[in-house]
């Protein structure tokens, strides 16, 4: 059973960065696509970045925030974002092809 466990999700004031994490158990090398989604309380879920291993893309409200990465141990992608704002305040999923989610890490952004 393949399995994705998020972290870094933490309370931080407007303008401040933080970096996600999401940890595979096996090489992310093995999913075609791969990308975090967030969910706001009341909202639907949004598909915030994804990759495809030779490009990225990023939903409107993020593109020149957030940017995703690999970790060199070949089984963590990463989500460094970058002057967050409060409406980024969301539980925040990884995502590994069509049907595997991790459990969600919160981020919350307030003065």
């Amino acid at each position: 059973q393949v399995q994705l466990v998020e972290s870094g999700g933490a309370l931080v004031q407007p303008g401040g960065s933080l970096k996600l994490s999401c940890i595979s158990s096996i090489s992310i090398n093995n999913f075609a696509v791969m990308g975090w989604y967030r969910q706001a309380p009341g909202k639907q879920r949004e598909l915030v970045a994804y990759t495809d291993g030779g490009s990225s893309h990023y939903v409107d409200s993020v593109k020149g925030r957030f940017t995703l990465s690999r970790g060199n141990a070949k089984n963590t992608l990463y989500l460094q974002m970058n002057n967050l704002k409060p409406e980024d305040t969301a539980v925040y999923y990884c995502k590994a092809n069509s049907q595997i989610w991790g459990q969600g890490t919160q981020v919350t952004v307030s003065s």
